[in-house]
């Protein structure tokens, strides 16, 4: 009987990149140990059918406390349910890190970040000299709009 995962595929439906998998495999040896294709593909083998034993646990951990959404508190649950309580804080360090270089990224690399914060009045600002040009955009004006000054109100 071929192996089923939860919307009916397949194992070999789900697999995960072979050249990422080969290049984490040969970081974890030392550099004069070989690898052969054979026990490569058993090693990608395995994390698939851990990963599919860790998300079906973590389901089950979700579903007992009527959740909708698996939480990094479920898998980390579902690992200690499954016997691998020696994992649970190294795998907490790592999603703590992924989650602060996360956070950082996306104040790094915001669509509006310059790298620089702006005052309110700045923004204010901002805001009006960018209301200015759209409006002049929308009139079909060709010109510079005038900027205008900071402490308009917001009512044009």
């Amino acid at each position: 009987m071929e192996p089923m995962d939860i919307v009916g595929k397949s194992k070999e439906d789900a697999s995960l990149p072979k050249a990422t998998m080969t290049k984490i495999i040969k970081e974890m040896l030392p550099p004069d140990v070989r690898v052969a294709r054979d026990a490569q593909d058993l090693l990608i083998e395995c994390c698939v059918e851990f990963i599919n034993l860790v998300s079906s646990e973590s389901n089950e951990v979700c579903s007992k406390e009527e959740k909708r959404t698996i939480a990094p508190e479920h898998v980390l649950k579902a690992l200690e349910v499954l016997g691998f309580s020696e994992y649970i804080e190294e795998v907490y360090a790592a999603y703590e890190q992924h989650r602060l270089e996360t956070m950082q990224d996306s104040l790094k690399g915001g669509k509006w970040s310059n790298g620089a914060e702006m005052t309110e009045e700045e923004a204010l600002a901002e805001q009006q000299r960018m209301f200015a040009e759209a409006r002049a955009r929308m009139n079909g004006s060709n010109t510079a709009p005038k900027q205008p000054e900071p402490e308009q109100s917001l009512e044009s």
